[in-house]
């Protein structure tokens, strides 16, 4: 036990090629939350120069959803086929430029339009990323680093709002996305010069990674398209029951990011500035858990070498609990008896995030990019969902507890659903898939 500590903890701060990779894949993971997320702070102010209605501004956040989730797959295909290096430095670019352009937005069109550019730029950065860990880092490692790039995702969600207000203060809202643009182009530069897709050409690497590192991967042959179309459809339902799992975990993440805000705002009728600590609060209890998750995934693996518990058991054990966490906050009317299992549903539902993460990389580390696109759908399409379902609900009702009673029933369903997923199975390709020379 204390051998894996040592191996989850301390071995990641030595400034090692491979762990400095990693740390770099942090730092995009957190400022890629606050590009996406840092509008939400700044929307009562972009509404009011801009003259939108709600309507028209909620139409304008949500068109980052249909590319991002378009370009999970294609994203994924890119970063296997052209390399993480170029793929992530291209997105990379993009995700600046519609990010500091929004602080350039005119009306409703322009402000959908580069929202839909930041979806198409962010759309490859978390399959691509996958694919990079794949390469770089022994499968005994792969959870942890899952969990802790994710869990970057939550800091950042959880930070961007005070950085957002203090930028505001600073260089108004326009000027504050000019500024995380101009961080994410900086991430870009530092990525392209250190990063290589062949770990083994760094100059950085030691002998002791270099012989931990998976095996090298030949490059395949170019495939005739209608083999090749033959070959990702059996990859697809090869990978469907991780992205319907991922569907049920992505639904409550959205449900989280969008709405509980609003819901101790609005339900509670708490001041703003009390919603948002509260908030906070629950975000952090989330980054705990994408850590946790890991480690958690890494060590039943070191101790039993059984892929399916270290993966399957963790993912669910974490929808379950976070079904369980989420029956008090129906049932429980007072602020006071909410914000704790409010916390711990978002601890639980975060424990899945790195197994499920790491399940395309077992199933096909030669494809993973393209692998874990294909499961992200799942999220993607639960982004779609999910926010404008628990909003009807609402409306339709007037109560919060209908909304979150359906994500229980979804969390259970995704729970059992779990249990049956097969990562010790291995994908095996007929003939190698096209990808990267």
């Amino acid at each position: 036990m204390a051998e894996t500590r040592q191996r989850g903890f301390a071995r990641y701060l030595k400034p090692t090629a491979s762990n400095l990779m990693l740390w770099l894949l942090c730092l995009m993971y957190l400022i890629y939350y606050m590009d996406r997320v840092n509008v939400s702070t700044a929307a009562p102010l972009v509404q009011r120069d801009l003259g939108l209605t709600h309507a028209e501004l909620g139409i304008a956040f949500g068109a980052f959803a249909l590319p991002y989730t378009i370009f999970q797959v294609i994203g994924g295909w890119l970063g296997d086929r052209f390399g993480p290096r170029l793929t992530l430095g291209v997105g990379g670019i993009i995700v600046c430029a519609a990010t500091v352009l929004t602080g350039a937005v005119s009306g409703f069109l322009s402000l959908r339009l580069v929202r839909l550019l930041l979806g198409i730029g962010e759309g490859a950065a978390f399959p691509t990323a996958t694919r990079a860990m794949s390469t770089w880092l022994p499968e005994a490692d792969r959870g942890y680093a899952q969990g802790i790039t994710h869990s970057f995702a939550r800091i950042g969600n959880a930070l961007t709002p005070v950085i957002v207000v203090g930028l505001i203060a600073l260089v108004s809202w326009r000027g504050s996305f000019v500024v995380v643009g101009v961080a994410s182009f900086v991430w870009v530069l530092l990525w392209v010069w250190f990063f290589r897709d062949d770990p083994r050409r760094h100059p950085g690497l030691s002998d002791a990674e270099r012989s931990a590192l998976p095996p090298p991967r030949r490059a395949p042959a170019a495939l005739p398209p209608r083999e090749r179309l033959r070959q990702w459809s059996r990859l697809a339902l090869r990978i469907l029951p991780v992205t319907a799992v991922d569907f049920c975990y992505g639904w409550t993440l959205w449900l989280f990011l969008s709405w509980i805000p609003s819901f101790f705002y609005g339900n509670f009728h708490v001041k703003l500035s009390q919603a948002a600590f509260l908030s906070t609060a629950v975000f952090v209890a989330g980054v705990v858990g994408d850590t946790a998750g890991g480690l958690i995934s890494d060590r039943i693996l070191a101790r039993t070498g059984d892929l399916r518990r270290a993966r399957c058991s963790v993912i669910a054990a974490g929808l379950f609990g976070a079904a369980v966490c989420l029956v008090p906050v129906v049932l429980v009317h007072q602020l006071a008896g909410v914000p704790l299992p409010l916390s711990l549903c978002f601890f639980f539902a975060e424990l899945v995030v790195a197994p499920i993460w790491s399940v395309p990389m077992d199933i096909a580390p030669a494809h993973a990019g393209t692998a874990s696109g294909m499961m992200n759908l799942g999220f993607g399409f639960a982004g779609m969902i999910s926010p404008w379902f628990f909003g009807h609900m609402i409306d339709a009702t007037g109560s919060w507890a209908y909304p979150f009673t359906a994500s229980v029933g979804l969390l259970v369903l995704g729970s059992l659903m779990a249990l049956r997923l097969r990562p010790d199975l291995p994908f095996a390709a007929e003939r190698p898939l096209a990808v990267a020379a």
